[in-house]
């Protein structure tokens, strides 16, 4: 099983189908650091665009760790969608 470093890797260099199955597999196992797990599945459907999982991976995250980079994460993602969605309102 890829640990959490390997698996932060893989998003960085773009493999990101391959990380996501790596997490998947590690949520699914007995495993510490569960949190960070989480942030890092976030981090990788964010890079993809998927902004609704990457919302709710960092939500797992902050809850099972408040102090998590999660929190900043997932606040910057709703920033980033409060600015694209802002032509909504002149329509």
């Amino acid at each position: 099983m890829y640990q959490l470093e390997a698996i932060k890797e893989l998003i960085a260099n773009g493999e990101i189908d391959t990380a996501l199955q790596h997490l998947e597999s590690y949520l699914n196992a007995d495993a510490p650091n569960k949190d960070v797990a989480y942030y890092l599945r976030g981090n990788a459907y964010r890079k993809q665009g998927n902004w609704q999982q990457a919302l709710n991976n960092y939500q797992w995250a902050i809850d099972l760790n408040p102090e998590s980079p999660a929190a900043d994460a997932r606040q910057m993602v709703i920033n980033i969608l409060n600015f694209f969605n802002k032509d909504m309102y002149n329509q």
